[in-house]
């Protein structure tokens, strides 16, 4: 039954993958030929420095792969209202764990694509002396960023609709809120008190932030 499950799922979700892959292997890519265009300027603190600008859109791709992966693992059990897998004569908990195993597998493009392209924009430039490159942590970190928003968003798309809208919905009004707070510099507190729960050393999405680096001292 997984197998049925896992080409039901890859008729649905080879597009995100595929545009997850070819995101993947540009962003590396870019962050790297960026610097070659400025050979001039080739410095270490100038590639430090980079990296640190390009770092955002490693998380920004973990999160929107993550989330499209699950909203795709879910979607036609939302538009039949979740018949089918009731139909099924397997228990609901076994259903829902095939469904996680199959979308969970087609992280493994985007994943591949950062790879892939930190290998071939490395081999395209010659990192200044003193600078190290470190492919492998940063697609490991990008792979674990993925699984974490995408365990995360299935557990709760795993629901109704409509109970999926009003979660998603009360998580950005609390993002938005942090960020306005922060913006106008009132309730401090409360907003670092979040912030730490959040994006923490020890926070439930601590792994999407910090330093995304792949070129580093």
């Amino acid at each position: 039954m997984f197998a049925a499950i896992l080409r039901t799922q890859w008729k649905w979700t080879r597009g995100a993958s595929l545009v997850g892959f070819v995101l993947g292997f540009a962003i590396p890519l870019m962050s790297l030929l960026a610097l070659q265009a400025g050979r001039l300027e080739f410095s270490p603190s100038l590639v430090v420095r980079n990296m640190q600008q390009f770092g955002v859109l490693y998380s920004l791709l973990a999160g929107g792969m993550g989330l499209a992966c699950a909203m795709l693992a879910w979607g036609h059990d939302h538009r039949g209202r979740h018949v089918y897998a009731l139909s099924l004569p397997v228990p609901r908990g076994r259903y829902s764990a095939m469904r996680f195993g199959a979308g969970a597998l087609f992280l493994l493009a985007p994943v591949m694509g950062v790879l892939i392209g930190c290998a071939v924009g490395i081999a395209a430039v010659d990192i200044p002396t003193g600078l190290n490159a470190y492919p492998i942590a940063l697609t490991i970190r990008f792979a674990l960023a993925a699984f974490v928003a995408y365990a995360m968003f299935f557990a709760i798309l795993a629901s109704s609709a409509r109970a999926s809208a009003y979660v998603l919905g009360a998580l950005a009004l609390i993002i938005i809120a942090v960020f306005m707070l922060s913006s106008l510099d009132v309730g401090q507190g409360l907003v670092s008190r979040t912030t730490q729960l959040l994006f923490g050393d020890h926070g439930v999405l601590s792994v999407f932030t910090g330093r995304w680096m792949l070129i580093d001292v």
